[in-house]
This record gives structure tokens, C-alpha cells and sequence, in this order.
């Protein structure tokens, strides 16, 4: 049986162009009929991994870290709601938006892989903050969530509490960081090449053809 094509997904539950960019390469994925050729994990990368656990008022946040006025905000999540929107998916921005600690959330997606839900959890955690107005840093909403997509959530917790899966999730993040992502989404092709950025479904349906169609003449 010829090996799967192995998709890493380096992103942060909190990034819209990360769930931008996932959806457009699920759209490459499905209409190139290679859902049994792939297969996709995810990594862990913080945007703001000294985010404190109440969180920070999203636009006073976006303002300190990139600049943005508040126009330039709003034009912005304009464009991902609009860019959401055309792959069924629904960014809900609004005033009070607080920017979450996620690192917890990376911790269950991590204990999600076992189990062959990480797309799933990975999801469900992004529409939990995007669409429906929850703090994923508490464990009110992750408890739900974990119970939506079917996992056990005693187990799941304790994996949160444990000091030595929270340093595993630590050095992933460093692993990542360490052979250059720094910007987020970056999707990794069988660990050999990458590209950044919510990029055109086009765009995603030619590199997979090309690295497909390679890897089959080398076999």
C-alpha cells in the first residue's frame, strides 16, 4: 500500500487565517479526491504564550502587538468573515471579543491524535472562539467541547494537570520554532517542504498534485 502523504498543520486555535487556511486545503483535498491519500496532523504553536489566563480585550490586544487602528481591525475581520463565509464557516467578531490563553487547548488536541480526533477537536475549539463567543482557555468550554467530539474528558484533564505531557506540548512548540515556523498557518508537506499562509484552494490543489504525482514516480 503506498504511503499516505503526511500533512502537518503548525496553527493556534485562535488564528483566523489558520482555520481560513485549513479550510481551503480540506476543499483542495476533497474536490482532487485524495481524502485516502492524506493524512493531516496538527501542531502546536502559540501566538500569545504569555497570554494571561483572563485574557485581553482583542482589539486592545491586536492594537499593542501589530499597530492596527481600529478601522484597520474592522476592515480586516471584514475580509476573514467574508473569506469564512464563502467555506461555511462564520467569524463572529465583536466589541467585547477577548483574545484566550490557548495553551491547554493544544495540550487536548495533543491527547486527541491517540484517538484520531484532532481535525475534529481542532474544529470544534475554533468555532467554540470564532462563532460561538467562548473563552477556550476555560475548562467549562473545553469540557464541552471534548464531550461533542466524543472524548472522555476525566482522561483529557488529567493530561492538562500532568507536568510532563504540558513540557511534551512545550518542546513540540520548539521543535517547530526551531526549524523556522514563526508565522502561522505553516503547512508542512512529508516534512520536506512547506508553505504559509491561507493560501487560494488553486493553490493548494497544485501543490498537492505536484507532490503527489512525484512521490508516486519515486515509488
Amino acid at each position: 500500500m503506498k504511503e499516505k502523504l503526511k500533512i502537518d498543520i503548525v496553527s493556534d486555535v485562535v488564528c483566523p487565517w489558520c482555520t481560513i487556511g485549513y479550510k481551503r486545503l480540506e476543499k483542495a483535498i476533497n474536490e482532487l479526491g485524495i481524502q485516502n491519500q492524506v493524512e493531516i496532523e496538527w501542531q502546536p504553536f502559540e501566538l500569545n504564550p504569555n497570554m494571561p489566563a483572563e485574557g485581553q480585550n482583542l482589539r486592545e490586544h491586536i492594537a499593542e502587538k501589530y499597530g492596527s487602528t481600529l478601522e484597520q481591525q474592522k476592515a480586516s475581520q471584514q475580509n476573514m468573515a467574508k473569506a469564512g463565509a464563502a467555506l461555511g464557516f462564520t467569524f463572529d467578531y465583536f466589541d467585547d471579543m477577548r483574545m484566550a490563553n490557548t495553551f491547554d487547548a493544544h495540550v487536548l488536541l495533543d491527547y486527541a491524535k491517540a484517538f484520531g480526533k484532532q481535525t475534529e477537536l481542532k474544529m470544534a475549539l475554533t468555532k467554540a472562539f470564532f462563532s460561538d463567543r467562548k473563552d477556550v482557555s476555560k475548562r467549562e468550554v473545553l469540557k464541552e467541547v471534548l464531550l461533542e467530539v466524543g472524548l472522555n474528558v476525566e482522561e483529557a484533564f488529567s493530561k492538562i494537570d500532568d507536568v510532563k505531557v504540558r513540557d511534551e506540548v512545550k518542546s513540540q512548540e520548539a521543535y517547530w520554532q526551531s526549524v523556522g515556523v514563526n508565522s502561522v498557518p505553516t503547512i508542512v508537506f512529508n516534512r520536506k517542504s512547506a508553505i504559509t499562509g491561507a493560501q487560494p484552494v488553486d493553490v493548494f490543489k497544485q501543490v498537492l498534485t505536484e507532490i503527489l504525482d512525484s512521490s508516486s514516480q519515486d515509488s
